[in-house]
Order: structure tokens, then sequence, then C-alpha cells
């Protein structure tokens, strides 16, 4: 009887053991998407990575990040937005307001965290910033309400210039918008604005050119992720013509620009992480409101200054949040 009972014990063992590899099998490891459009290095995405080790995710271990962040042409998003659906992502992580429709446009269930410089609820994207209602939600600067400041700034900083080249990404319509609401700040400092759309980092030689024919005494450029991955050109381009420029992003300066205004880029990236944590732990995205940066950061490259011959007014160094010597 006691062989008999220790048989039986061993065959319900045996037995057993294809259940408990299911059971392991169907612990899966959450899956993350990201998608955006050329998006350059040193990219704010290692503060996104950062941010989720330090909530306890380890890549490859409990986490899968499928990084489709460096995507070389916009007409590509929508394919590697479905693919990303296909496998059946967790969460769809996007950089841009292209992305984020790419996204959008590919599922209804995926919830998706947005990191850009648009209005989700002027895109179509989301009911309110309080309450998304849909599938998307994340951090979004309102990029066209930041452009007249940095315009102040450039006039404040060269009180003599009159006409500044914008340029802008002409595939996107984030990026026009921003355009058409800078026309009655421009006009009330007495400026004038050149827009010089590109599509293409082929497209940059031919936009300098364009300034300088339209006789530009400073650059602008809007926030946008594709002339973020062209920064370092349009830099080079900057310096070569002599022109001054007024960025979005610090990045942009430490790489040769004179000035920047804008948000923390790693600390949205920082934000979207925590969207994705709380997400994989059972929030609604519909629930979870869009959040906009609240600290914005003024920085000027004295160097760059120097070589362009200018010399910065103490009214605006001394509200610089970061100085590059």
């Amino acid at each position: 009887m006691r062989r008999i009972g220790l048989a039986v014990m061993l065959a319900l063992s045996l037995a057993l053991v294809p259940f408990a590899a299911d059971g392991q099998r169907a612990e899966r490891i959450p899956h993350v998407g990201l998608l955006g459009i050329g998006s350059a290095e040193p990219s704010p995405r290692g503060a996104f990575r950062e941010a989720l080790r330090e909530r306890g995710y380890v890549e490859g271990q409990n986490i899968v990040l499928d990084d489709h962040a460096s995507v070389d042409h916009y007409d590509r998003l929508p394919g590697i937005a479905a693919e990303l659906v296909q496998q059946r992502v967790d969460v769809l992580v996007t950089i841009g307001a292209t992305a984020t429709k790419a996204a959008k446009k590919a599922t209804d269930a995926i919830p998706i965290v947005t990191v850009g410089g648009f209005d989700p609820v002027e895109a179509g994207l989301a009911a309110s910033l309080a309450r998304p209602g849909g599938n998307v939600t994340g951090v979004s600067t309102i990029q066209h309400e930041l452009f007249g400041k940095r315009l102040e700034l450039l006039k404040e900083t060269l009180p003599r210039i009159r006409r500044v080249a914008a340029l802008f990404n002409a595939d996107s319509q984030s990026e026009v918008a921003s355009l058409r609401n800078a026309e009655m700040p421009s006009q009330s400092i007495d400026l004038r604005l050149h827009p010089v759309g590109v599509r293409r980092s082929e497209d940059l030689e031919n936009a300098f050119a364009a300034m300088l024919q339209r006789q530009a005494e400073a650059l602008i450029t809007v926030a946008s992720t594709m002339l973020a991955a062209n920064r370092a050109r349009i830099i080079e381009l900057a310096e070569k013509h002599k022109l001054p420029t007024m960025l979005p992003g610090k990045a942009f300066v430490e790489a040769g620009g004179l000035m920047s205004y804008g948000p923390d880029a790693k600390d949205s990236f920082r934000k979207a992480a925590v969207y994705v944590d709380r997400i994989l732990k059972g929030a609604k995205a519909s629930d979870l409101p869009i959040e906009q940066p609240t600290k914005f950061e003024l920085v000027i490259n004295l160097k760059t200054a120097k070589a362009l011959g200018l010399t910065i007014p103490q009214s605006v160094l001394g509200r610089a949040d970061e100085v590059i010597q």
C-alpha cells in the first residue's frame, strides 16, 4: 500500500509539471515599444530607461524595450506602428505628433504614452488634458505657446534685428500651427518672420540659402523631432553663415547654438516612464491626465556669442538657468 501511495504521488507530481511550465510561460514580460522620428544621440531616451530602472525594471529581465525612436523617414512610421501592435506590446511610447498619430491610427486599445511638443486635444487625440478619454496620455508641451517667449528673448538679446528666419518641418501640422500662432507675437515686437520649411536633412543647405536671400539676421527653429535629429548640421550651417540662433532645447546649445528656451526634455522622458509604470500596474490611459511641463530653462552659449561678436545683455544673462562658457 505504501508503494502504491508513493507511485500515485509521483504520477501526480509528473502530471502537474506541464501545468507548472504553462504557468511560468503565462508570466509574460511586459513589452514596451518606442516610436519616433530621427531622435539624435545623445538622446533623452536615456533618462526614460534610467527612470524605469529606478522603478525596478531591468531591460531584458523583467521588461522588453523595442526601440524604434530613430526612424529616418516619416512615411515609415505607420508601418512600424502596425508591426508593434501586431507584436502585442503592452504600451507604446511615442515621440512627437506624427509618431503619436501613426500609433493612434494603428490601435485604439493599446495605451499610448506620448512625449511631444504639440497639443493632443487640438490634434484630435484626446478629449481634454485632464481626462483624455481614449488610449493616449503622457507629457505634452504646447510649443506654439512658447514660440512667442523665444522671440521676445531673441529680440531682447539682439534689439536691432528685424528679419528672423523660422526653420520648421513642412510635413508637420503641429509645426505649421506653431508658426501661425507666432505671427501676432512677432508683429508686436517689430519682427518679421520668414518661414523656411524642410522635409529631410538634404533640404537644409537650400534652406539656409533661402534665409540669406531673405536677408535674415537671426534664426529661430520650431520644436521638431526631425530638426533635433539634425541639430549638429543646423548649428554647423548657422555658424557658417554667422546667424545667431534661438532654439527650443538645451541640446542645441550644447551643440554650439547661441541660446535656447524650453522644457527639460530629460524630465519629460522621466515622467513618461512613470506613466508606463502606472499603466503596467493596471492604470488606464483614459484616466491619466496629460501633463504639461512647469519648468522651462534658458540656456546661453557665451563661446558662440563671442565667435559671433555678440555681447549678451545682462538683463538676459542674469535670467539664464545655465551659461555655457
